[in-house]
């Protein structure tokens, strides 16, 4: 299984880009990640994960999108999982966790932000 990670900051956002196996050998590497982020970007306010080269999801990469989430919640900074791959909007509306998970920011004329697929 193959995870590459890699950390952008601007300003008061933050993009971890995935690529690769999102699995139980190589969730933890993403979850510590993010989690560095958070605790060293105190005045964040967004935590994009850019998922457009991740290859494989399983229950434990759903897990930790699920942790981060909440860590990212607790540090009041918006979680968004960008370019998701259609396999991985399958799996979050299997189960049950798209709308938990999946933020569609809406601009004041009622449109999807740039970047947001909002594809299911």
């Amino acid at each position: 299984m193959n995870l590459s990670l890699n950390t952008t900051t601007s300003g008061r956002s933050a993009c971890v880009r995935v690529s690769g196996d999102l699995v139980y050998e190589t969730v933890d590497a993403m979850v510590d990640a993010a989690v560095r982020v958070l605790g060293q970007q105190p005045a964040l306010t967004h935590l994009h994960l850019d998922l457009a080269e991740l290859a494989f999801c399983d229950s434990a990469g759903l897990s930790g999108l699920l942790l981060v989430h909440r860590r990212s919640a607790q540090a009041g900074v918006l979680l968004h999982l960008d370019h998701r791959p259609r396999f991985l909007d399958r799996i979050l509306d299997l189960t049950g966790t798209f709308e938990h998970l999946v933020t569609v920011p809406v601009s004041e004329a009622g449109q999807k932000a740039p970047g947001e697929t909002g594809v299911r």
